[in-house]
């Protein structure tokens, strides 16, 4: 989900910040400089062709936008997205997407080459993602992956997965905008860090492992890749934030 370990996906650099310009606390290039983190460029596709990052978002807070909140979907899981088909159907492909709340809009980032072009689709209204149950869902998913992995003797073949998932406090040093709370900050910190636990886990370099090994491995890891992706997208979603 994401080029590092420390750097948020895509669409949830683009909800924060772009939420921060909407509301006045940043200036458009910091917004640039967070969202683009080292792509070229950014152009946002639309009915009348494709334009910059920042007259998007200006053109989309005319449309009654306030914020942009993220979602990081797969197929069975189209998480904090309520349709339509054709915009879930994109961001399910992509992995992520962005909803601009308040406009009816969303955007699906797709890469070409080094820059990044957004597809527009016209959404339906979603519900918005409940924090704390992102957040108690991380940490109960940390622990029943543990105890699986466990079974399977983790240890033996990838010790520093197991170091990892019983150190609860890890979180990867995320780079925020004001207006992001603390709590937010945190959760996405640790998704990040759990995230390339994940990661690590399914990596079989160097490791011969069975194919029913490896598909007991992949069993116990669901939970927490769907628990990793629900805490990524309440941390990046305003609309689910608690009050100032």
């Amino acid at each position: 989900m994401t080029t590092s370990a420390s750097l948020l996906p895509v669409s949830g650099r683009l909800a924060w910040w772009a939420t921060a310009w909407l509301r006045g606390l940043v200036g458009p290039d910091d917004l640039l400089d967070a969202v683009l983190a080292g792509d070229v460029t950014h152009v946002v596709a639309g009915a009348e062709g494709p334009t910059g990052l920042v007259p998007a978002l200006a053109a989309a807070r005319a449309g009654g936008a306030d914020a942009v909140g993220a979602a990081f979907p797969v197929s069975g899981d189209p998480v904090a997205l309520r349709g339509p088909r054709e915009f879930t159907g994109a961001a399910i492909d992509a992995g992520e997407a962005v909803v601009l709340l308040g406009a009816g809009a969303g955007w699906v980032p797709r890469a070409v080459g080094r820059a990044v072009e957004w597809d527009t689709y016209t959404v339906d209204r979603r519900p918005p993602p409940d924090l704390g149950e992102a957040d108690r869902g991380l940490r109960a998913a940390v622990l029943a992956t543990a105890n699986d992995l466990a079974r399977l003797d983790v240890a033996r073949w990838r010790p520093e997965v197991a170091d990892a998932l019983h150190d609860l406090r890890a979180g990867e040093p995320v780079s925020a905008p004001p207006g992001v709370p603390t709590r937010c900050l945190d959760l996405a910190g640790r998704a990040l860090h759990l995230g390339w636990v994940v990661d690590l886990a399914l990596d079989d370099e160097g490791a011969a492992v069975s194919a029913s090994e490896m598909s007991a491995r992949r069993d116990a890891l669901l939970p927490l890749e769907r628990a990793v992706r629900h805490a990524l997208t309440a941390a990046c979603s305003p609309d689910g934030w608690p009050p100032a």
